[in-house]
């Protein structure tokens, strides 16, 4: 079975309907073209936009010379009323001193650390799976992914489960908020100087207060155990008591509740996203859905960071769940000076977009390009591409933080889930991918489920 791609949209249309094609999704916005191109040119009136898929290229921009392609404001524009100032849409000198503060906490053996509440967030999640398998039994899985990937978040950072009653909230609203969120606001078209309104819709804008107002709660909650020295040794305190090493500063409660939004909306939405695509296609593929579950045998019933190391084809599923459907398919960068790429001229101002999701899928990089292959990662051209094609946290100086920690989730979940669960697709229900704030499904993705 070949897994679900959206349909492209034709070579030319107008600039309205490209606009509204892209409001509503990402994905099918683009042209079929991009999956041979290794670069393309967009024209709006308003500025210059070119996709970049040629591997040397793309290293260029994320690895070579990463300080000459900032982020792109367009993007912050839509998520500024719930990320704020946070590492996710800053540049320069802040996302530097941001970086410094927070990569600590993820580095070497704080993975090993924070298994543990991974492995009681893991054990609730299944636990609630098996409450509704049965012969027979259709389950919405993003809902429980959704759910799974938030009770990990509150776990490994504020030492909480989904049940404590703010973690509840948050979880809600966050759920309020992607509802009303399109992935571009108005300001990501048309140059608007800062002191006008950006047009957020109110829902937008009211999910996004009461996040905010609620991780405050929580920061400055946290921020009085420190004082009080009872603060327990998790993420959130890890971040709020490391100091910047060349200012000596840490972050100030304000700035905390904007890491801590981006960490929620970046740990929990793409984590959700990539274990849901992973349980559609292994229940798409029965033969890899049985070795995996014969692996997940491994798994002790206590937890033990040594058995992660024994996944081995949970991990390569999950890689190649990562390829097919890459939590977030776009990237976009700006050019800081004029640049000159495959013997074309670009502006200052530009727009450079890289895509994970076309990357993952090109057709002059990849042997079967659309198909579920997690065998390929032992191959010559899936290590190669692993190097030169393959980012689905992005690469580089800015590479997500959490990428790691994301992968001992996925695999984590996924061989819990197999273990003790049967899953199998539903005749009729084959899930449509599209791009809204990650790589979603459009009526959400629909398994049976039934005990192993």
């Amino acid at each position: 079975m070949i897994p679900p791609k959206p349909r492209s949209r034709p070579e030319r249309v107008s600039l309205l309907r490209y606009l509204r094609l892209f409001r509503a999704d990402l994905l099918s916005a683009q042209p079929a073209r991009l999956y041979r191109a290794w670069m393309a040119e967009f024209r709006t009136p308003f500025f210059r936009s070119y996709m970049i898929n040629q591997p040397e290229l793309v290293k260029t921009v994320l690895k070579d010379r990463p300080m000459d392609f900032p982020k792109s404001g367009r993007i912050a524009e839509g998520l500024r009323p719930l990320l704020g100032n946070s590492v996710f849409v800053t540049n320069g000198e802040t996302w530097l001193r941001q970086r410094r503060i927070i990569d600590p906490a993820f580095e070497g053996g704080r993975l090993r650390e924070t298994y543990p509440a991974m492995w009681a967030a893991a054990q609730a999640a299944l636990a609630r799976l098996k409450s509704e398998a049965g012969a027979g039994a259709e389950v919405e899985i993003e809902e429980h992914t959704s759910h799974a990937a938030a009770d990990v978040i509150f776990r490994t950072l504020f030492s909480l489960p989904i049940e404590h009653a703010v973690a509840q909230a948050v979880f809600q609203e966050f759920r309020a908020y992607q509802r009303t969120q399109p992935i571009l606001n108005l300001a990501a078209f048309l140059p608007l100087p800062r002191w006008m309104p950006r047009f957020h819709r109110r829902g937008t804008k009211v999910a996004a207060r009461r996040i905010r107002a609620l991780i405050t709660e929580l920061t400055a909650t946290r921020q009085a155990d420190i004082l009080a020295g009872k603060a327990p040794d998790d993420l959130a305190t890890k971040i709020m008591t490391t100091a910047d090493p060349e200012t000596g500063e840490t972050f100030s409660t304000g700035e905390m509740v904007d890491q801590v939004a981006i960490f929620f909306l970046a740990g929990h939405e793409t984590s959700a996203s990539a274990l849901a695509w992973a349980l559609w296609l292994v229940a798409a593929h029965p033969e890899w859905q049985d070795r995996l579950a014969e692996e997940a045998q491994a798994l002790g019933d206590t937890a033990d960071f040594a058995d992660v190391a024994k996944l081995r084809l949970s991990r390569d599923v999950f890689r190649e769940a990562l390829r097919l459907y890459p939590p977030v398919p776009m990237m976009v960068r700006e050019t800081s000076c004029p640049e000159r790429f495959r013997d074309r001229d670009v502006p200052k101002g530009a727009q450079v977009v890289l895509s994970p999701w076309h990357q993952h899928r090109h057709e002059r990089l990849w042997d079967n390009p659309d198909g579920f292959d997690p065998a390929r990662w032992g191959t010559d051209n899936g290590k190669a591409c692993a190097r030169e094609a393959y980012m689905p946290f992005s690469a580089g100086p800015r590479v997500c933080t959490g990428a790691g920690f994301a992968m001992v989730e996925g695999v984590l979940l996924l061989s819990l889930i197999l273990r003790d669960l049967k899953l199998e697709v539903v005749p009729g229900k084959t899930p449509e991918p599209l791009a809204f704030l990650t790589v979603r499904a459009r009526d959400g993705i629909w398994l049976r489920i039934s005990p192993r």
